[in-house]
């Protein structure tokens, strides 16, 4: 497949190798209210642990699915990139699931984990201008690409695991955007070095492979731009943020800029916008309990039954705002 054909959905990933930062919720309730505003969204659970699926959809069904994961009939994403990591084939298309208006998924699989220990030779083989090493580096791209073309999506979210492995360099190579997630800490500081320096390498290393790649195979952008970061978790007192977490906000303001924004536009001033302001989100603050009976109940934090009505509202109002944002940043 030429790499012209690839869908003009708008490909984003919420990206931090540090886990605890929520990624997962922050995935579902920002695809969730962008097809609220009428856009169609598919998330692809890329993670092995495969938390968007069990999210979204029903447990005995995510057992079934995950039962079934191996076979003909399988519908995972593991499903379909099997015939790649067993290489007996190409990759398998699979219908997404379609859980609410709008909003699609690609189910997860933690036999992933299979597909990204091969992730790693393929790369190599790029290297030495195997057809099969580009064919199996972006087979989860081409799925992608033919599952949005085929559900006519706006925007591709993928969920990404809490790391730096071969898997999440694939996804991140894939996407046009992404949103750095940090919660108000001191590791999550310091977590933001490492993401700036890996994505710096990521992204030279697929130039240096799309320059030996032979001419009509299908091959990813890799050249994802940051969209912005998202502070997050964080308490408010008297409608403030409070002091010990106001200190952690003007550090990641610091250190976005120094380790990510300005490592970026070494490669390409495109990467990422160099006003601080111009990429910062409004920030996520911390919904307590509504945010964990969103995930058992499957569905945005501001549609959760009872709790406190106040902070539902607060919810919808900062995910309308953030998915306005993005869609205002990405067209």
């Amino acid at each position: 497949m030429s790499s012209a054909k690839r869908h003009k959905s708008t490909r984003i990933a919420f990206f931090n190798h540090k886990g605890g930062v929520g990624k997962t919720t922050l995935t579902f309730n920002t695809a969730a209210t962008l097809a609220s505003l009428g856009k169609t969204v598919l998330l692809v659970d890329s993670d092995p642990q495969c938390n968007l699926t069990s999210y979204m959809i029903e447990d005995n069904v995510v057992d079934d699915l995950l039962d079934h994961s191996d076979t003909d009939k399988g519908k995972t994403v593991w499903s379909a990139l099997k015939p790649i990591a067993q290489a007996t084939g190409d990759f398998r298309a699979i219908e997404p699931y379609e859980r609410r208006a709008n909003l699609f998924v690609l189910p997860g699989d933690i036999q992933l984990s299979e597909f990204e220990q091969e992730l790693g030779t393929l790369w190599g083989d790029c290297f030495q201008r195997k057809v099969k090493g580009f064919k199996g580096t972006t087979a989860l791209s081409a799925l992608v690409n033919a599952t949005a073309t085929a559900s006519k999506c706006d925007y591709v979210f993928y969920d990404t695991g809490p790391n730096i492995g071969p898997l999440n360099r694939v996804i991140l190579l894939d996407c046009d955007f992404f949103i750095i997630p940090a919660a108000c800490d001191l590791f999550s500081i310091r977590a933001l070095k490492t993401l700036g320096q890996t994505l710096s390498r990521w992204i030279t290393e697929w130039q240096t492979i799309s320059d030996l790649a032979p001419e009509d195979l299908y091959l990813m952008p890799g050249m994802p731009k940051l969209l912005g970061y998202l502070p997050q978790k964080f308490r408010l007192y008297g409608g403030q943020v409070t002091a010990d977490y106001a200190q952690f906000l003007s550090q990641l303001d610091k250190h976005v800029q120094s380790d990510v924004i300005a490592v970026l536009r070494k490669i390409d001033p495109s990467l990422a916008n160099p006003s601080i302001s111009q990429n910062k989100f409004g920030g996520i603050r911390d919904f307590t309990s509504l945010a964990s009976v969103s995930q058992s109940k499957g569905v945005p934090i501001y549609e959760v039954g009872g709790g406190n009505a106040s902070l539902k509202d607060d919810a919808k109002a900062t995910f309308k705002d953030l998915a306005e944002k993005i869609i205002e940043r990405t067209t």
